[in-house]
Order: structure tokens, then sequence, then C-alpha cells
């Protein structure tokens, strides 16, 4: 059907023609309510949003030298954190001259890393930012 014809009769109808197939030979068109087409498609959108978990970015605070029952408190939590999906950043904090003493930061963060290590994987390797060290796990991939 020529664009004409196809016009005219969406004006017969009080339907709009759009446009559904423009690569194809030759091009698609149809005659539907505009707004109810917008309608339908932003409905689709929010059901497809709904089904993609976003993972999160969860962030745990410790010391160096934490308490051996901190620390199993702290990681009770993360393991929490890696089944629901999200990523874990474990923030060690250094307060006044504990950061002369960084070996027991990366100490503390091995431990952690070979606690979990059957559920995550080491995303960002410790690294230094200031006075807090940082490092983030991920899920695997089960």
């Amino acid at each position: 059907m020529s664009t004409k014809e196809a016009l005219k009769l969406a004006a017969e109808k009080k339907l709009d023609l759009v446009l559904v197939g423009p690569n194809a030979k030759p091009p698609v068109a149809k005659l539907i309510n505009f707004s109810n087409f917008k309608y339908q498609q932003q409905k689709k959108e929010q059901s497809s949003n709904k089904k993609a978990k976003s993972s999160e970015i969860k962030e745990l605070r410790i010391t160096p030298f934490i308490a051996p029952n901190d620390l199993n408190t702290r990681l009770k939590k993360a393991r929490e954190f890696l089944e629901d999906g999200d990523r874990v950043r474990i923030n060690v904090k250094f307060v006044g001259r504990q950061i002369t003493r960084k070996e027991f930061g990366h100490e503390v963060l091995e431990n952690i890393t070979e606690e979990l290590k059957e559920i995550s994987n080491v995303d960002q390797k410790p690294k230094m930012q200031g006075r807090i060290m940082t490092m983030t796990l991920k899920p695997n991939k089960n």
C-alpha cells in the first residue's frame, strides 16, 4: 500500500500511522493509537527492568587490629551480601599510628579472602586510598 493511501486510511479511522520496521524491504507500518502504543512500550520496558537485578556494592568497615569475634560477624554479613548477588567492598581504616603497620591490614584482607573464597572472587585487589585500604569481592557465578 502506498504511503498516501495508508495516511488516508489512518485519518478515516482516527488512528496514527507508525513505522514499525524501517529497515525492512518494503518498510513496515501499522495503524495504531500512538499514545496507547507508547504506554505499552513503557510497560514492556518497566517489566524488563524489574527482571534485571542490578548488583549493588555493599560496604564493610573494619580496622587492622579487629577482634576475632568482630571479624566473624563481618564475615557473616559479607557472606549474606555475596549470596544475594551483591559485590562487597571491604575498607580497612587505619587510625593514628596504625598507618605505619599496613601489613596488618593486608593480613586481615587475606584472611577474609581465604574465608570467602568458595563463594567469591577478588574483583579489586587491596589498594591504599589515603588512610583506607580497600578491596572489592564479587560473587562467583554458579
